[in-house]
């Protein structure tokens, strides 16, 4: 499988969020923590929702595996994310990403023999995947690099 097309995922708020729907706009993959030293990305992560939203698709994917940061449940993170940051980009239901089962969604992204481009470590809470108009995975930024960075702003405006 090479494109992020294919997927389904449950969303925090239990409706389906399914990557078909994606195709023609780029998507900003971003694992999430409410309590980690790099939540206050969630700003720029929704700065980019608003301001990109004809090209681009901004999912966050609540986690848990690093550091405990992420230990609500799906309607605590949600509360969180509106309370704190007016967040309205699409987050999924919380998911492990470096614990097994890890979800597909994950093994996808970090496993160049299933995406074809790249092998990624997710090792901390804010990291960020790039996938083009065509579900294909492009770049990997670990979570020092801020979703407003010009390498990030660079691949969504390629």
């Amino acid at each position: 499988m090479t494109s992020i097309h294919k997927f389904k995922i449950e969303g925090i708020d239990g409706k389906e969020i399914d990557f078909s729907g994606f195709k023609g706009k780029k998507i900003l993959i971003v694992n999430v923590a409410s309590e980690c030293g790099f939540t206050p990305q969630y700003q720029q992560l929704q700065e980019l929702h608003e301001e990109f939203k004809d090209i681009l698709v901004v999912i966050g994917f609540p986690s848990n595996d690093f550091g405990g940061q992420e230990p609500g449940n799906n309607l605590e993170i949600q509360e969180f994310c509106s309370l704190n940051y007016g967040i309205k980009f699409q987050l999924t239901t919380k998911v492990n990403i470096k614990t097994s089962p890890r979800h597909p969604i994950y093994e996808w992204l970090c496993r160049k023999d299933l995406n074809q481009k790249l092998e990624a470590e997710v090792n901390w809470n804010f990291c960020k995947f790039i996938i083009d108009e065509n579900g294909h995975l492009v770049s990997f930024f670990p979570s020092a690099i801020e979703p407003a960075s010009d390498e990030i702003l660079n691949q969504i405006t390629a």
